[in-house]
């Protein structure tokens, strides 16, 4: 959306009822009338109810249910997160998209979409997206070694649980990369990074969240481990406001890890997570690990305590028994 159409909705918004006439628009834009109305019925293509009278002005009815960058950045108090976004309506992959754009792109770039048609889960597996969700991806660019790209789930799952929570529900962590409410699940989280030997270029953070998603619209196969925010709170959230929460936590973790450490995150992801403490078999390329799952270390490997000893498991799907 260009900054002048961000504008009108803007004036229009702060004017509430009050009717804004095309003239008055077009004078605090610097541009005519005529082009104030072209933008107007843009904006009425696009979703938004503008009530125009001749003589009067306009008035604002309604936005459309569009995670539309305007929208969202209207608002959104960051600094880093959220200073670029790019909105799709549908795409392959929001993460593909974002690993194209890393290499040119700010720090903070954010790539978000209503629809994923080959989102993707670990292990490449396909990663449901009907409208409804929120899918998105976030482009970082630390100073780190490739080592330390687990860290950058945790830290993602920390925001996305945090903010859940803002809107009253009880949001706990699965290792290595699940947001969990109760026993299912409603946020996936991939990480992917571009990287030489020694130094992180950028690293791509997707974040599927269900949030007013019908558990109808889910495939067949996981619908008895997933739920969405809508039918846990009886009634659909403000998406926007989600993704303004969740960018805001997203920053403030970031930020808190380059001056503090990442020791405050990880001591923050134990705080909320659903697996530390719990038996559990994790499936590793290699074989099945069984055992109680007793800590996690600064890289993100998960500790379990088995019959053998205590494992170390970099990888793997891990079930909570």
């Amino acid at each position: 959306m260009t900054d002048k159409k961000m504008d009108i909705i803007r004036a229009l918004k702060n004017a509430g009822t009050d009717p804004i006439s095309g003239e008055e628009l077009g004078q605090r834009l610097g541009i005519s009338r005529t082009m104030v109305w072209k933008y107007i019925k843009v904006l009425g293509e696009e979703g938004y109810v503008i009530k125009s009278s001749p003589g009067s002005g306009h008035v604002l009815v309604s936005a459309p249910d569009k995670l539309y960058p305007s929208e969202i950045m209207d608002g959104l108090d960051t600094s880093i997160i959220g200073v670029d976004i790019r909105y799709f309506d549908e795409v392959d992959s929001t993460n593909d998209i974002a690993k194209k754009m890393g290499p040119l792109s700010d720090e903070g770039s954010v790539v978000i979409a209503e629809i994923q048609d080959s989102g993707r889960g670990r292990k490449g597996g396909h990663w449901v997206s009907p409208r409804g969700g929120v899918w998105m991806s976030v482009i970082l660019k630390p100073n780190v070694v490739p080592a330390y790209a687990p860290r950058f789930t945790l830290m993602a799952g920390v925001a996305v649980a945090r903010a859940i929570r803002e809107f009253g529900i009880e949001a706990s962590l699965k290792w290595p990369n699940d947001v969990l409410v109760g026993d299912k699940k409603v946020c996936g989280i991939l990480t992917e990074m571009d990287a030489e030997t020694d130094q992180i270029n950028f690293v791509v953070i997707g974040m599927g969240i269900n949030v007013n998603v019908s558990i109808e619209d889910l495939s067949e196969d996981i619908r008895s481990s997933s739920t969405s925010l809508s039918e846990i709170k009886g009634e659909e959230l403000d998406r926007i406001a989600f993704v303004q929460a969740l960018l805001r936590a997203l920053e403030d973790e970031y930020v808190r890890s380059k001056t503090l450490g990442f020791d405050s995150i990880l001591e923050e992801w134990r705080s909320l997570s659903s697996t530390i403490g719990r038996d559990v078999d994790v499936v590793t390329p290699q074989r099945m690990i069984s055992g109680k799952a007793v800590g996690i270390t600064e890289n993100g490997t998960l500790l379990v305590e088995t019959a053998e000893g205590l494992e170390e498991i970099v990888a793997g799907s891990c079930i909570h028994r």
